[in-house]
């Protein structure tokens, strides 16, 4: 009997081996005839040399798929490893979102997923249509998931760019009475877009994808006069955009782009004067095919179970 190791530590393991180290009892038992044993970064392989070979080959086919996309399902293995697995039927049985399908994985295996039925419905939505408005109170999940949906898509190679702005609207507090330059002002606005990232991007790579712009994060201002093609584009806080802005940026979408408009419509931080483009867009855009507008409620809020009973005592839900 022959041992041969091999190294993982290029890759996140926690990918490799799936939720519940799933992915590694699979490949246990499509290779019968060997002993295979995790430690750490390195996996020992016991077995004559014929089963060591033909598992090193596919072995190290899973670990080049793994650091291109860093996810891996059951369709990859089964492709991979050229068999097909009996899963229990449990795993298999219902919708496939209905335990939680991940969109992304994150550093150290986080798993970001879709964790209720309206969140769901902004996956599905965003795969049959270029456009999407998701409208909801906070804490239903709006800017993660579709931060997580902008992050798959760029892993996937299906853009090569994202793209994240907000309105620079002051909610009680104005900018020019921040300290620093307009950065250091604008930053904390987009916080909220930063957090998301920070879960779903190793930390090293994020700053690799911001000064080379692979990912942006502008304020709205800063889109007039582009057009965004190629590229995931987010836009949130919508509810604080003006109506000549959320028209200007919607129309700056180029041909192989995908546009996600979020948007809470009883948090309007705009002059009360000034009407939110939100509700206009919500209005007139509707019956456009292409477009598609998905509603959270109070029983999408993911946050502290506190976070509900407060929106409804302010009567944001029922």
């Amino acid at each position: 009997m022959n041992e041969l190791k091999l190294s993982i530590d290029q890759i996140n393991p926690a990918v490799l081996w799936g939720p519940n180290n799933d992915h590694f009892e699979i490949i246990k038992k499509q290779y019968p005839k060997l002993k295979i044993v995790a430690r750490g970064s390195e996996v020992k392989v016991l077995g004559d040399d014929t089963e060591l070979n033909t598992f090193q080959e596919k072995f190290q086919h899973l670990l080049q798929h793994v650091e291109k996309y860093e996810n891996l399902n059951i369709t990859d293995l089964e492709r991979i490893l050229g068999s097909k697995i009996d899963m229990p039927k449990t795993d298999l049985a219902g919708d496939k979102f209905a335990s939680g399908e991940v969109i992304v994985f994150g550093p150290n295996g986080v798993m970001v997923k879709a964790r209720t039925a309206n969140q769901r419905k902004m996956v599905e939505g965003i795969g049959r249509s270029d456009i999407l408005f998701a409208i909801g109170p906070a804490g239903t999940g709006k800017t993660y998931t579709a931060v997580a949906l902008a992050v798959r898509a760029l892993k996937n190679k299906d853009i090569k760019r994202i793209i994240l702005t907000r309105p620079a609207v002051e909610a009680g507090e104005n900018l020019g009475f921040l300290p620093g330059d307009l950065k250091e002002k604008i930053d904390p606005y987009l916080r909220p877009l930063y957090d998301a990232l920070d879960d779903m991007i190793p930390a090293e790579k994020l700053k690799v994808y911001l000064e080379n712009r692979t990912i942006e994060i502008a304020p709205l201002a800063f889109m007039r006069g582009r057009t965004l093609d190629n590229c995931f584009v987010i836009l949130d806080e919508a509810q604080n955009a003006t109506d000549m802005q959320l028209k200007m940026f919607l129309t700056r979408m180029g041909p192989s782009a995908k546009f996600i408009v979020t948007g809470d419509v009883t948090q309007i931080d705009l002059p009360k004067k000034q009407q939110s483009g939100l509700h206009t867009a919500l209005r007139i855009l509707t019956d456009i095919n292409g477009i598609e507008i998905v509603y959270l409620s109070g029983e999408d809020v993911v946050r502290h179970k506190l976070v509900r009973k407060i929106l409804a005592a302010y009567g944001d839900i029922q």
